[in-house]
């Protein structure tokens, strides 16, 4: 068995859950997050939790990092310098014929993250099926290196066209930029993405050479530090698509962590339902920032092989988890038309909520869940005293212009608004998916995801809330539970027959064989056995997109054929009788880490008595006695309303549900009567 600490970073609070392979000690942490300089909230975690020695004692720590998405968000990144094919240096402001808006005439798409003047073309070609057509001119190179060097270019990405199925012409380009004196990264295509489409590929490639500036630095720093705290185990960073990756290749492949934070819960969650045996199960994960919401059925996380940030594609493997600016953190105000309004916009870490006493006074989430009962006053995790004095102060201006009586009425708005921001971002997974969403579960975590839970199945119709372990922590639960995988694609096009899978085997053969060479330490099982898997990206003859299939082993064309058939029934209505053609090989290595638990339980808490106190009934519309009750002093099953109180988060029970404690640790509530609250 092996010593693990998961350290996830979330827009306000730091979280960290360790288990002690030792002792068999859980621990978990939360510190408020640092976001000018994020290692300091991880270093910060893990001195409060971990900082007796078992830090020394750990094998792996996984770390999920939002440094890669901040520096795209913000556009805080290296200064970069696209060298391409000659007659394709605008592929990044052609872009696709769609609009992410079709009905805002004034809509822009995002400035590229390379201006004009700093792509450079470069005469060469090679054909589709990678014979060379026509030579790298190394004079175009070596100008284009003159131009970097003018302009301070930190890195250089490097996209020619159909390098995937050669890449000789930008390996050549990379020795000749190190011949011209160039020492900043470069980025190669064929390495970063091995797929065909022009544009994403491109934006993909650029994207991996904009964010290293900032990723392979933090990641350094961060490891220095952890070692200088007697950590001797390796670090490693999860991926936007599942899983984790050792340091080397986060900082070598930094694309790949762009949603590394949101992914962990996500996958958390699919454990949950494979121990419940739920179908389906949505992904109620509410921090201080955002609200992170997927769709897990069958227990297996949902995945898409490319995702897209501020309207930047990346091909990549990418957790399907939607998110929405509503967490614990959101603002409250009132527009020019006198309508309350929650968010997008956050208090974030610094100053944060009114309640918090830490400099901020506008009104929050927060603040209104405080001032309802939902949240008791007084000390949280991370050394935060809360305060329903300030929550009230913050709140209180809001009640005039927009026309509510008072106080309470302006928090309760705030949360039904959250809510329904929320249940909205929910519905639109449901409809993608073809889910009838009344017949799903809801996995509250997160700070705030259990105050939301009987909301939430209120305003979906669903009849079961499920709130885990260490539900406050529960991303960083799923960080720890991490296995560390690998992937890579490549773009195949041809006509599905028996004939073609033996060329689907030896190309995946070839990519699982890149794979097994990432990480030149050889340590990254720990002698656990590798999962091999293959996908197939389909169509049918003729279409533009594509539905990915896993492939058995095995199996004929006639049976895979007959697979996506299903798939696409579901997806579209109707099959069609049309030849089928493969697109893309994916392979993914996938080697388990060590773990003694399928759901991580909560430490050992005080056994401390209840008490009485008063919280809003959003069906009573109207404050009600009820008691709050410390998770591990729950006993049988108990009506709502409701507090249930634990160190990294609390959870709300409305009137009308029921809550009680299952074998596996995890609180569930359910529906007294059939009907949903109006």
């Amino acid at each position: 068995m092996s010593t693990v600490i998961g350290v996830d970073v979330g827009g306000t609070f730091t979280d960290l859950v360790a288990y002690d392979a030792a002792s068999g000690e859980i621990r978990v942490g939360k510190q408020p997050t640092t976001p000018r300089a994020p290692e300091l909230g991880v270093l910060a975690a893990v001195d409060a939790a971990a900082g007796d020695g078992l830090l020394a004692r750990c094998s792996y720590l996984v770390h999920g990092t939002t440094v890669g998405l901040n520096a795209l968000l913000e556009r805080r990144g290296a200064t970069v310098g696209l060298i391409t094919t000659e007659g394709f240096r605008d592929v990044l402001e052609i872009r696709r014929g769609d609009r992410a808006d079709p009905y805002d005439l004034f809509w822009t798409p995002p400035p590229p993250l390379v201006p004009r003047r700093l792509r450079r073309e470069v005469r060469e070609r090679v054909a589709h099926d990678g014979a060379p057509v026509r030579e790298l001119s190394a004079e175009d190179v070596r100008a284009a290196a003159e131009v970097f060097h003018a302009e301070g270019v930190d890195a250089v990405a490097v996209v020619l066209i159909n390098a995937y199925a050669n890449p000789q012409h930008e390996l050549l380009v990379r020795d000749l930029l190190r011949e011209a004196g160039f020492t900043g990264e470069i980025s190669l295509s064929h390495e970063v993405s091995g797929e065909y489409r022009e544009y994403e590929r491109t934006t993909t490639t650029v994207v991996d050479a904009f964010v290293r500036r900032r990723m392979g630095p933090y990641l350094h720093n961060l490891d220095r530090e952890l070692r200088a705290r007697g950590f001797a185990g390796r670090l490693l960073v999860t991926r936007s698509g599942g899983g984790a990756f050792t340091l080397a290749e986060a900082a070598a492949r930094p694309f790949e962590t762009i949603l590394s934070g949101p992914v962990a819960g996500a996958a958390a969650t699919a454990r949950v339902a494979r121990v419940l045996d739920i179908g389906a199960a949505v992904v109620a994960d509410v921090g201080g920032t955002s609200f992170d919401t997927a769709l897990i059925e069958d227990a297996r996380l949902p995945l898409l092989f490319q995702g897209e940030v501020q309207g930047l594609p990346l091909q990549s493997p990418w957790a399907d988890v939607r998110s929405v600016g509503a967490g614990g953190g959101s603002v409250a105000y009132v527009d020019a038309g006198g309508l309350l309004r929650v968010g997008p916009r956050s208090a974030g870490a610094v100053p944060g909520p009114a309640c918090y006493q830490r400099g901020g006074t506008e009104p929050t989430v927060t603040d209104a869940a405080l001032h309802l009962g939902m949240i008791p006053a007084g000390d949280m995790s991370g050394g935060i005293v809360l305060s329903a004095e300030r929550a009230a102060e913050a709140l209180a201006p809001l009640a005039a212009p927009s026309g509510l009586p008072d106080t309470d009425a302006v928090a309760e708005g705030v949360i039904r608004i959250a809510a329904a921001h929320m249940a909205q971002a929910v519905r639109g997974v449901g409809v993608d998916r073809g889910v009838d969403l009344r017949g799903s579960a809801i996995v509250a975590f997160g700070g705030a995801g259990p105050l939301f839970g009987c909301l939430l199945a209120d305003e979906l119709g669903a009849d079961r809330v499920v709130v885990p372990p260490n539900a406050g922590n529960f991303s960083a639960v799923g960080l720890m539970q991490a296995d560390i995988v690998r992937s890579a694609a490549r773009t195949l096009v041809r006509l599905l027959d028996d004939t073609t899978l033996k060329e689907i085997a030896e190309t995946a053969g070839a990519l699982f064989a890149r794979l097994a060479g990432r990480d030149g330490s050889g340590e990254a099982g720990a002698g656990a056995e590798e999962v091999r898997e293959v996908d197939l990206d389909l169509r049918y003859r003729g279409q533009e997109h594509t539905l990915t299939v896993r492939l058995r082993p095995g199996e004929d064309a006639a049976a895979i054929r007959e697979r996506f058939a299903t798939a696409y029934h579901r997806s579209y209505g109707h099959e069609l009788a049309d030849p089928l053609e493969v697109v893309t090989v994916r392979s993914t290595l996938r080697v388990p880490l060590e773990r003694e638990h399928e759901l991580v339980p909560a430490p050992p808490a005080p056994d401390l008595p209840g008490r009485e106190i008063s919280v809003w009934s959003f069906r009573r519309r109207a404050h009600a006695a009820a008691r709050a009750v410390p998770r591990a002093a729950l006993d049988g099953p108990a009506e709502g309303p409701l507090v249930v109180v634990e160190p990294t988060a609390t959870t709300y029970v409305d009137e009308g549900f029921t809550v009680e404690t299952h074998p596996s640790g995890c609180l569930i509530i359910t529906r007294r009567g059939t009907e949903a609250a109006r």
